[in-house]
């Protein structure tokens, strides 16, 4: 297109919900997504380029090339439907909407990997399951320095708008993350 207008920005000072859950109840889930990544580290051993600087990163469709991290995504789905019902107060069933993970990849964290700040936009949410860390593992910190230290079978939910990082670490640290889409309810992927 020609002749489009030029982008003027502002800022606004707002704060931005970030969710959490233990999913300890779930550990089969936990235990078979922390079996896809090493079975999709054998099938696709080259880490895939991007602001993550870990010893392994899957590729970003896992959840479709393996259906060991089907669980794991189902659960966030559904608990992402809780969230958007219970606290952004969106009734996605009115609207004939569905959240589903769009995106799904494990990464392998070792001493001085970091992930670059980064934001997961247009995703509308984007989540991080801890599958390994202990106290000496990175925290991921967001934009206005809220750092969440991670822990086995711990769950991170936040609007995919939303600046993160993990700076350097300091011991091994598994996780699979995911980006989630509001889709109509008809539409399968």
């Amino acid at each position: 297109m020609e002749n489009l207008p030029t982008t003027n920005t502002m800022s606004a000072k707002t704060s931005m919900p970030v969710f959490w859950f233990s999913l300890h109840e779930h550990l089969e889930a936990l235990l078979q997504a922390r079996i896809g990544i090493d079975e999709m580290r054998v099938s696709n051993p080259e880490s895939t380029p991007s602001n993550v600087k870990a010893v392994y990163m899957s590729p970003w469709k896992s959840h479709t090339m393996n259906p060991r991290f089907a669980p794991l995504c189902h659960l966030v789905e559904a608990l992402a439907k809780k969230i958007s019902s219970e606290e952004l107060k969106a009734d996605l069933d009115h609207l004939n909407l569905d959240i589903r993970v769009t995106d799904c990849w494990g990464v392998i964290y070792e001493t001085s990997d970091h992930t670059i700040p980064h934001m997961h936009y247009p995703s509308d949410l984007s989540a991080v399951v801890y599958l390994e860390a202990d106290e000496k593992s990175a925290p991921i910190v967001f934009g206005d320095g809220l750092a969440i230290q991670p822990k086995p079978g711990l769950l991170v939910i936040f609007p995919g708008i939303l600046l993160h990082e993990v700076p350097e670490n300091n011991s091994k640290r598994v996780v699979v993350a995911m980006n989630l889409q509001k889709l109509p309810k008809f539409l399968k992927m």
